[in-house]
């Protein structure tokens, strides 16, 4: 990075990893406290501007299993989708994000707690846990060192790009990533766009 901010992550190590979407170059950064997250990259970033970017949260549950009960996997799929068709772009994977940021074991109480009836911020505060404990600050760093400090952001939340901006990555353009919503995530969906004031005008 060219400015002397300190160095939130390490760049570890790279290489290709193909997908369903192309070929991308994962780049593994390491924090301060061990945390490790991936960067998906297509094309030439010093050759566009602004990049599209798609910064991910970790969902073990969504992305991995396939569960219907959030947008996760599929707002994935989306981004890596629109990345190929443009040609260049970034996904940066943060990990240590599941459930918002409170963990994989809290996620699965709390939706103990939807099942009763709660909905996704009743039940986190329920459990005397934070509505969204996420920070983006090891994600601008990312963006910053892979030189994509002007960006086209793929979000319906209006949190990650506050938090990229407070941390010197400029939004040029929002994308909505929204997808189909189904019986299993309507309530999720609903209470993303009426409570935390995401961009989901599909509903």
């Amino acid at each position: 990075m060219s400015d002397d901010r300190p160095t939130l992550v390490r760049h570890v190590a790279s290489a290709t990893l193909p997908t369903p979407h192309g070929d991308f170059e994962a780049h593994a950064y390491r924090s301060a406290s061990g945390v490790e997250h991936v960067a998906l990259v297509r094309g030439d970033l010093l050759a566009v501007e602004p990049v599209l970017v798609r910064v991910h949260s970790e969902c073990l549950t969504g992305d991995v299993f396939g569960s219907l009960r959030c947008d996760c996997g599929p707002q994935l799929d989306e981004a890596l989708r629109r990345i190929d068709e443009r040609g260049a772009g970034v996904v940066v994977y943060l990990r240590d994000h599941e459930g918002r940021g409170i963990g994989i074991g809290a996620k699965l109480a709390a939706y103990r707690l939807q099942e009763a009836g709660a909905d996704t911020v009743e039940a986190n505060e329920a459990l005397g846990l934070p509505v969204d404990d996420r920070r983006y600050d090891e994600a601008a760093w990312i963006l910053a060192d892979l030189h994509a400090k002007r960006i086209e952001l793929m979000t319906n939340n209006p949190a990650k790009r506050a938090g990229l901006e407070a941390n010197g990555i400029e939004v040029v353009v929002v994308a909505p990533i929204e997808t189909t919503p189904t019986a299993a995530n309507h309530r999720y969906l609903t209470t993303k766009r009426d409570r935390l004031g995401h961009t989901l005008g599909g509903l």
